[in-house]
């Protein structure tokens, strides 16, 4: 076991999975321990930081329970009982405060600066957040928070007085201004802060941030600043040379890798890592694809980073998306534009091999530098591909024919489409269970991942039985998608989960609190979306947004008939969706009865903002009519053989139905809202929907006949066969008469016979049929 307390308290396993450690009093007193790491605990020092004033009946009971739940998560032999107390039996290198406690330690023995340097850098890359962050305000933690922060800013300090030492005045002049900034006393700091901008040339701000340190202490303490500072600003003033930044070593050695260092640990992935370095060992190219923000780079740069050791050249990440293309002006990006930006990340020169290939054709960049890659032995992560797929897919082609010693992991919301590749789709985290269990939903990833970045951007914050409702509506409504997650938990600390739950029908003007060094398709969620969209065909496009008018999915016979029109044929459709499945935009579910094609909540809430812009009005008539015709056809199903697969088959469009009959409630269509209802009545009476019956049975008979030609087309040709009302009364008194009663009996307590009800039916479709009310002795249920 690994533990973390420097950021939000985490447990690790061996194998670097999280470990969850459920219930706050639980996670309470493993950080009471881990603040005495090594040291007994007092059993009555234990009761007062965790219970306080509102100590319970029996605290040693309680306590020993609290120690028997976390020895369940920990396992017997880490929570050691003592003479009067407990002790957390693990080494100083489990946590990650010894870790960096050792590591700085090192760093005080080094002589050389570079090494002083990464030991320091190593050290505070263990930070995630503040220590202890989700127990900022409890007292046990109070005097470890302060010791630790100390130990962090003393670490700074020394790791910028060694890398002032290499000459880096220009970098640490911009990173210190803000710390200093926040720790304006700080003489030390201060210090380093002023040789950082007189090595950069900034003399005269230097001298401006020594009068602001002695104005500071003269007005809140009374004093002046201490020698050695002084000592400094005097060496300012008369330029001495000593001061002068050092040259950095003109031959650093050869970097392999240009990864960038994550600032936050991947959540819910443990199974992806091994599934991803598998395919990698047993292919030359994999694609991760996904839809946007769902994880693919992240995943990607954490599998490489695990591979830095593997590959003699190197592990090199080019970053397509941030390049600009010749796309921008309508022509495809080419090989060559996509060759020179791998051959800038690797270093490779271009002005190599300018002779012809055999046959005399003309030697272009990409063949360049596949020949400069022949012999070498790397790891090539090309990140978003998307929007200059076919270029990706060239580059790909080209190494892999051409240097066998490359291996290629791409991200993409599309496959590259090429002979070897490996897909592997990139799924959303875990969603929470339908409960209220701290327990439970801790074991959902997406609730981890929110957890953790909440409790960065909200100190103080913790699930808790109060707020766990809320969380996991906030997970389950954003689809799991890991930057969806990121941009609401900035929210947490303004709005508390249960207002942002609430907010998420607005969710594009509520999201938008992105990181600042965060790409600007990354900053807002509207943005995320925007991405997939405008690499998208009008047909694609088309189709797209047509989709959305569907409640939880729709098949493929429903996407024709709705999604088909103004510009896009019927035959057209399928072609359109299985690209669209591609780009990761449409999710495709294999079910009992039958394959579904769905929308993430947040890809739709988009589309249909962009359906309403354009032909909203049209697709949900189209919608409407569909779901009538198919609702009349599954009832003449329902009284044979095949009634319980075309049960099942309305369960599934249940949500489609009833979106249909609130468009023709809210349209006034009289004529489709009976036809929907008398296609309805039998599955709702099957079923036991009686109160769903009765209020769109009534609904329908408040509206008008409807104006002749009000159906949409070719969709209405049933509209010479809408039944009379006088079938919708007989439905509706039925339904009345069956809830009033008790379950399957009449008032006489004999059950009611479906033969009857199957009559009532047939009946009511008839514009000249009487309804069961028509006769007393069948409206009371008797023969």
């Amino acid at each position: 076991m690994r533990f973390g307390v420097l950021g939000p308290l985490a447990v690790w396993s061996a194998d670097g999975e999280l470990v969850v450690v459920p219930e706050s009093k639980v996670r309470s007193l493993l950080a009471a321990l881990l603040t005495a790491r090594g040291e007994v605990v007092s059993a009555d020092r234990l009761v007062d930081e965790l219970w306080g004033e509102a100590s319970p009946v029996n605290p040693a009971g309680a306590l020993q329970t609290l120690v028997s739940r976390l020895r369940r998560v920990l396992g017997q032999g880490l929570v050691v009982h003592r003479a009067l107390g407990y002790v957390l039996d693990v080494a100083d290198e489990a946590v990650d405060a010894g870790r960096f406690t050792a590591l700085t330690a090192r760093a005080r023995t080094a002589t050389d600066p570079r090494e002083r340097a990464g030991l320091l850098t190593e050290a505070l890359a263990l930070w995630r957040g503040p220590a202890f962050a989700d127990f900022i305000d409890e007292d046990f933690a109070r005097a470890a928070i302060t010791r630790l922060e100390e130990q962090r800013l003393l670490a700074i300090e020394e790791q910028a007085e060694a890398r002032l030492e290499l000459g880096e005045h220009g970098l640490l002049a911009g990173e210190l201004g803000d710390l200093t900034d926040r720790h304006p006393l700080r003489e030390r700091l201060r210090a380093a802060h002023m040789r950082a901008l007189y090595g950069a040339g900034r003399a005269s701000e230097a001298l401006d941030s020594y009068q602001d340190l002695r104005r500071r202490l003269e007005e809140e303490l009374g004093l002046e600043p201490g020698p050695e500072l002084a000592a400094l600003q005097r060496e300012i003033l008369r330029q001495d040379p000593a001061l002068q930044a050092v040259p950095a070593p003109a031959s650093a050695p050869r970097r392999h890798t240009n990864l960038p260092t994550p600032a936050t640990g991947l959540i819910g992935r443990s199974d992806s890592l091994e599934e991803v370095h598998a395919l990698i060992a047993a292919g030359r190219l994999v694609t991760l694809t996904g839809p946007g923000g769902v994880g693919k780079t992240r995943l990607a740069v954490e599998v490489a980073s695990g591979l830095t050791g593997s590959y003699a050249d190197g592990v090199w990440l080019v970053k397509l998306a941030a390049q600009a293309f010749s796309t921008e002006s309508g022509a495809a990006t080419t090989g060559d534009e996509l060759a020179e930006v791998v051959a800038a990340t690797l270093g490779v020169r271009d002005d190599a091999s300018p002779g012809p290939l055999p046959g005399r054709r003309l030697r272009t960049l990409l063949d360049r530098l596949s020949d400069a890659l022949r012999t070498q032995r790397l790891l090539l992560v090309l990140d978003n591909c998307e929007h200059v797929i076919e270029a990706a897919a060239g580059l790909a082609q080209a190494l892999l024919r051409d240097a066998p010693g490359v291996r290629i992991l791409a991200t993409s919301q599309e496959p590259l489409g090429i002979l070897g590749e490996q897909v592997c789709p990139v799924s959303p985290l875990d969603l929470p269970a339908d409960s209220a269990d701290q327990a439970v939903l801790r074991t959902s990833s997406a609730v981890q991942l929110f957890l953790e970045r909440a409790v960065a951007a909200s100190p103080g914050f913790a699930l808790s039985d109060d707020n766990a409702r809320a969380v996991a509506s906030i997970c389950r409504r954003l689809d799991g998608i890991p930057l969806a997650l990121e941009l609401a938990s900035t929210r947490v600390r303004v709005l508390g989960v249960r207002e942002l739950a609430k907010r998420l029908d607005d969710r594009f003007r509520l999201l938008t609190g992105g990181h600042r060094g965060a790409p600007a398709r990354q900053q807002t969620l509207r943005a995320m979306i925007d991405w997939s969209w405008e690499l998208l065909t009008a047909a694609e496009q088309a189709v797209l947004r047509r989709l959305a008018v569907h409640s939880d999915g729709c098949t493929l016979e429903a996407a024709e008939a709705v999604c088909a029109g103004a510009g896009v044929k019927p035959a057209e459709v399928l072609d359109l969706l299985t690209r669209l499945i591609d780009r990761s935009l449409v999710l495709v579910a294999h079910e009992a009865d039958g394959t579904r094609y769905r929308l993430l909540e947040s890809v739709s809430a988009y589309l249909l903002e962009r359906l309403r812009e354009t032909e909203y009005e049209r697709v949900r008539r189209a919608h409407a009519h569909y779901y009538a015709a198919f609702a009349e056809r599954a009832d003449s199903f329902l009284r044979g053989a095949d009634q319980q697969h075309w049960l099942q088959r309305l369960d599934a469009e249940t949500a489609n139905i009833r979106s249909a009959l609130d468009s023709a409630a809210a349209d006034g269509d009289g004529r489709l809202m009976r036809r929907l209802v008398h296609a309805m009545a039998w599955y709702w009476f099957l079923r036991g929907r009686l109160t769903e019956a009765k209020r769109y049975l009534t609904l329908a008979l408040a509206l008008q006949q409807g104006p002749p030609g009000c159906g949409e087309g070719a969709a209405d040709s049933a509209a010479s066969r809408v039944p009379d009302p006088s079938g919708t009364v007989a439905w509706q008194t039925g339904m009345s008469l069956l809830s009033e009663l008790p379950s399957g009996h009449t008032s006489a307590g004999k059950p009611i016979r479906p033969s009857w009800w199957s009559r009532t039916a047939a009946a009511s479709a008839r514009p000249s049929s009487r309804g069961p009310g028509s006769n007393r002795r069948e409206s009371n249920g008797y023969r």
